[in-house]
């Protein structure tokens, strides 16, 4: 076996990025302190085509070196939008018939091995700070909780992790539902 190059890669252009259809899906991050992170999850955006990156709150927003370093381009394929309240953020996507997931481990949280996503349903995944995780305020305002089940010793998976993991999970059930049609 050998590597692929990158033109073997058959990437789209920055262009056709963005006039291809995304998935049905946004990630909101709040109070990111990390801009490595940040830009982390733009480059999973751009993998996973998603609609659009929402960063609220503390989060810092691109042009940044240190978002740049890891987005890799990312942040300028990727739509984004900085809003300063998430959960009036939260709200405003509930009234557009979005469905929000705040992923923390709470009571009652749904794992991530049993979510299904509904077919032709808008999604928005939302992010909390690196200590203190999602606002309780939007943990309450959520349609549900995401949890993804962990095996070892720590109590929690970096945020750019996370969102790398809820995104391909999140993709790989839509297409798999679209392949099953």
């Amino acid at each position: 076996m050998k590597k692929l190059s990158m033109d073997e890669l058959n990437r789209l252009s920055t262009e056709e990025f963005k006039e291809v259809e995304k998935f049905p899906y946004t990630l909101i991050l709040d109070d990111i302190r990390s801009m490595n992170n940040i830009g982390s999850v733009f480059r999973t955006g751009d993998a996973f085509k998603v609609e659009k990156v929402y960063l609220c709150g503390i989060t810092a927003t691109p042009p940044h070196r240190e978002i740049q370093k890891t987005a890799l381009g990312a942040d300028e394929t990727v739509t984004w939008e900085h809003v300063e309240d998430v959960l009036s953020l939260v709200k405003k996507l509930q009234l557009e018939g979005v469905i929000v997931a705040a992923v923390e481990q709470v009571e009652n949280s749904v794992s991530l091995l049993s979510f299904e996503p509904v077919k032709n349903q808008k999604y928005a995944f939302v992010f909390g700070n690196e200590v203190f995780g999602v606002n309780q305020a939007v943990v309450e305002q959520a349609d549900f909780c995401l949890e993804i089940p962990q095996y070892g010793t720590k109590h929690s998976l970096n945020i750019s992790v996370t969102a790398g993991v809820v995104a391909w999970d999140f993709v790989s059930k839509i297409l798999k539902n679209r392949n099953s049609v």
